[in-house]
């Protein structure tokens, strides 16, 4: 066997057919991204699409948003089935009912989570572990297990058919998921932080709030976007606490205005392009706060996850 070294390779240190091995190499892992983004690229198509067929029969007259096969090109553009959505439907009323939900959610949510979250991460306390399995073992129980105990107290409080079912509880917590991420996060920071803190003079709230909060924005941004795309779609809860129209949420009214529109006995008629002109226009918050919010939403989850 010949294992003389040519100039070159000599110069390079490697050995004859190096070269081409890694050329192999390279090409078969290019090939294999190339792959995996054609497939991603296939399952977003095929995700997008009943999105993009609500967005054009929006646009669309009746006969032809239901045609068969369906055209996803509007023609003529119909402009109009929105005029007559947002004329029919209060959408303005029911949006800030939605945001003054997801508002004062996301304030409770990311405030008491976190505190909770720094006591589990960073205060030293017996039976901390196994109070912290025991606040994680709750994920575990369906909501509807507890809808009935929570419906009953809420009664007891006078709290039916307002917001207060629910926003205050997001103040007592923030729900198990929440904790856990913060948690996680919360152990990737040094703890020479904490004690250069206590050298200045910061007690363990003052450590929290000028320390730990400043270094977890990827993590509460997470939690932030997390907590306004459920309580944007939000639709059990406020269907069960709230009764009048004027309180009730973008998808509990619109679920309303539907049903008032083509249930049963129904004098008025909606057009169904109408409904999905407005089902457009609530859908878009969400589809643009995660397109926006997507790098420190991937970010947030990805070094929550680095320590265990």
């Amino acid at each position: 066997m010949n294992t003389r070294l040519s100039t070159g390779d000599r110069q390079t240190g490697r050995w004859p057919g190096f070269t081409n091995w890694s050329n192999h190499v390279r090409g078969r892992r290019f090939a294999g991204q190339v792959l995996i983004y054609m497939l991603l690229i296939a399952v977003g198509i095929l995700l997008a699409v009943p999105f993009i067929w609500l967005v054009s029969s929006s646009l669309k007259t009746e006969t032809d948003a239901f045609q068969v096969p369906p055209s996803f090109i509007p023609n003529p553009v119909q402009w109009s089935n929105y005029v007559v959505g947002l004329t029919e439907f209060p959408f303005l009323r029911s949006t800030l009912n939605t945001m003054l939900i997801v508002v004062w959610v996301m304030v409770g949510t990311v405030l008491s989570a976190s505190l909770v979250a720094y006591g589990f991460a960073r205060v030293r306390f017996p039976g901390r572990t196994a109070l912290f399995v025991l606040v994680l073992s709750t994920m575990m129980i369906p909501t509807h297990v507890t809808l009935i105990p929570q419906y009953l107290l809420f009664r007891s409080l006078g709290w039916l058919d307002s917001f207060k079912p629910l926003i205050v509880p997001s103040f007592f917590g923030g729900g198990a998921f929440y904790i856990f991420l913060l948690r996680q996060f919360f152990l990737t920071i040094p703890l020479d932080y904490d004690d250069a803190a206590r050298i200045d003079g910061c007690g363990t709230f003052g450590v929290f709030w000028r320390i730990i909060l400043p270094l977890s924005k990827p993590a509460l941004g997470t939690m932030a976007i997390f907590t306004f795309m459920s309580q944007w779609n939000a639709f059990f809860e406020p269907l069960i606490y709230l009764n009048r129209f004027e309180t009730q949420p973008l998808a509990v009214a619109l679920t309303t205005w539907v049903q008032t529109a083509h249930g049963a006995g129904s004098m008025h008629y909606v057009p169904w392009v109408a409904i999905m002109a407005v089902s457009t226009l609530i859908a878009l918050p969400p589809v643009m706060v995660f397109f926006f919010a997507q790098r420190h939403f991937i970010q947030g989850v990805v070094v929550s996850g680095m320590k265990g």
